[in-house]
């Protein structure tokens, strides 16, 4: 098996007047299964908290929500963007998994 490509997503809790909500992992969530119905396992999502430990280190000038592939800076700031993921994943030489027909 080849090694999957490794899409992290960087966000942030945010506070309103609700009290603090988790979109961005939430829409990190819903990332990955996207992704994942498309590329299988040759493709791994991981979401990071700004302020986790273990959150790669990104440029100072950097917007919330950061997408990396294979760590490199694919996107900052702005939506969350399925097709530019799956072109990046695809450009390294991911194939989409067959469907499967009934």
């Amino acid at each position: 098996m080849v090694k999957p490509v490794d899409v992290v997503i960087v966000g942030a809790p945010i506070a309103c007047t609700d009290g603090v909500k988790d979109t961005w992992r939430e829409l990190a969530g819903w990332v990955a299964a996207q992704l994942e119905q498309h590329f299988g396992d040759q493709v791994r999502v991981t979401y990071h908290d700004l302020f986790d430990p273990a959150c790669p280190p990104l440029p100072p000038d950097a917007a919330l929500p950061v997408v990396l592939v294979d760590g490199e800076i694919l996107s900052s700031g702005g939506k969350l963007s399925v097709p530019l993921i799956r072109r990046a994943v695809e450009a390294r030489g991911v194939a989409p998994r067959r469907s499967v027909s009934a």
